[in-house]
């Protein structure tokens, strides 16, 4: 089966076709040469999914997904959520991301945070969602070197370890993003060949 990953992030396709199993091709949007900018103008983590998966689908007439992720901090009533991408603004970036996040919680001491994502499938013109979470904390400084995003300063719980200090086997196994995906394929894996 061969199923489009609507994202233009190379990280999280990676970390996708990692997690996959051979019978299933991800292809990537340059694959397909959609070299769009994908809409995200939803409110919710869910909606975003869905209007790119829509929008992918929509254009070139096939089965696609794509996913929308948040962090969820509690002493910040769930920010930075769905503007987790943009939390610095528009043209910024992971670490002025991190920077800001780190500031915001500077005199906070419930560091409690969750990251959720949600895969929008489109597949023969039916909508499947599935999510992932996994809950955790903030750390008050960035710790390790792998992953992205703000994977340097989230520990999940029962860990001791960051996600940018785990091996990517270990986070895709824990991880929002590689549950999230675990439902789908689970999910693809029933439909009949």
């Amino acid at each position: 089966m061969k199923i489009v990953f609507a994202t233009n992030n190379p990280n999280k396709l990676s970390e996708i076709k990692d997690l996959v199993p051979a019978s299933i091709e991800i292809l990537s949007l340059k694959e397909i040469e959609c070299f769009d900018e994908l809409p995200e103008t939803r409110d919710t983590l869910e909606g975003n999914a869905l209007q790119k998966a829509e929008y992918v689908s929509e254009k070139f007439g096939i089965s696609c997904f794509s996913d929308d992720t948040g962090l969820l901090v509690d002493a910040l009533n769930g920010e930075p959520g769905v503007y987790s991408a943009r939390y610095a603004g528009p043209h910024n970036d992971s670490e002025k991301n991190m920077d800001k996040l780190l500031l915001n919680l500077n005199d906070k001491t419930n560091r409690k945070a969750e990251f959720k994502t949600v895969i929008a499938l489109i597949l023969n013109g039916e909508k499947h969602l599935f999510e992932g979470n996994v809950k955790g904390e903030i750390t008050t400084q960035r710790q390790g070197n792998g992953g992205f995003g703000y994977d340097p300063i989230f520990k999940p719980e029962g860990r001791n370890e960051t996600f940018a200090e785990m091996r990517k086997e270990d986070k895709g196994e824990i991880g929002h993003r590689g549950r999230a995906v675990k439902k789908l394929i689970a999910f693809l894996s029933k439909l009949p060949d």
